[in-house]
């Protein structure tokens, strides 16, 4: 491993700025930010690089966050975070995929920046309140007020339970199964009756423009898959530290499709086809909690 803090730090790194913006795209730019104001500092005056690096991208995250504000207000239907094809090895570790998940990157998105920031810090990578005020430019105290809020807010949206691998891995294969069969009672067997399925097209792919609801709606639209697009399989891999599915026809990434498991029920479907979006599907994205 290098001496240098960067390169031993980078996928700490990335995984902070991915977890506060959604975008490996972005974030991969916010840590080549941050490498730019490494590499302009005097390294050996800095006490705590770990801690000095973390600051600087978390920094550099919040002004970009200001950004894609904007640029979401503007995005053609829903707005999905990017997947990132992980590997099973994530899952070990519960908190950090679980904080990497899908679902709760969605739920992060309805926080404010600052609040997004001193959660993911704090809930995440456990990092100390006067670390994080430092990296906010906030007083400590400030600092507790907005993760105490910020968690009232996250507890109140993200899965009321976490299931298992394999309680996870048993339902993507149902899932999969019943979708590429056309199973109907399959399905409606499967999903919550309150289920949600979520599309991201971005204006450049196929994709309904507003949340479905209800477990018909949805088994309706999924059975109508194999009739669709015939001999077009399913394939199972591991996204943002859970199983999960993706449809490549052709060879070519097409459509991304992570769920939510609660109960041995489907509770939330997300799916991704916007193709700038699954650009990271080619490779493994290594995740780091320290």
């Amino acid at each position: 491993m290098s001496d240098d803090p960067f390169v031993t730090h980078r996928s700490l790194l990335f995984t902070v700025a991915y977890e506060l913006l959604g975008s490996a795209a972005d974030a991969e730019d916010v840590v080549q930010e941050t490498w730019l104001r490494w590499a302009g500092v005097d390294q050996a005056g800095v006490h705590d690089p770990r801690a000095y690096l973390v600051r600087t991208v978390t920094r550099q995250a919040l002004n970009r966050l200001r950004t894609l504000a904007r640029r979401r207000e503007e995005y053609v239907g829903e707005w999905l975070p990017e997947p990132l094809l992980t590997s099973p090895d994530v899952a070990d570790d519960v908190e950090l995929a679980e904080s990497v998940s899908i679902a709760m990157l969605t739920v992060l998105e309805t926080l404010g920046p600052a609040e997004r920031a001193v959660f993911v810090l704090r809930e995440v990578f456990d990092a100390p309140y006067d670390e994080i005020a430092a990296a906010l430019e906030k007083s400590p105290a400030a600092v507790r007020q907005i993760a105490h809020r910020a968690r009232e807010h996250v507890a109140a949206r993200r899965p009321r339970t976490v299931a298992s691998r394999a309680e996870q891995q048993a339902a993507v294969e149902r899932f999969r199964a019943a979708v590429e069969t056309g199973d109907l009672q399959g399905l409606l067997d499967l999903l919550a009756p309150d289920v949600v399925a979520v599309a991201d097209g971005g204006g450049l792919a196929n994709a309904f423009r507003h949340p479905v609801e209800g477990a018909d709606r949805v088994a309706g639209l999924l059975a109508r898959f194999h009739r669709l697009v015939p001999g077009v399989p399913l394939d199972t891999v591991w996204l943002n530290g859970a199983p999960a599915l993706r449809i490549d026809p052709g060879g070519e990434s097409d459509t991304a499709i992570s769920l939510v498991v609660e109960a041995g029920r489907v509770t939330r479907i997300y799916a991704v086809r916007n193709p700038h979006k699954l650009a990271r599907l080619g490779a493994s994205t290594p995740l780091r909690r320290s």
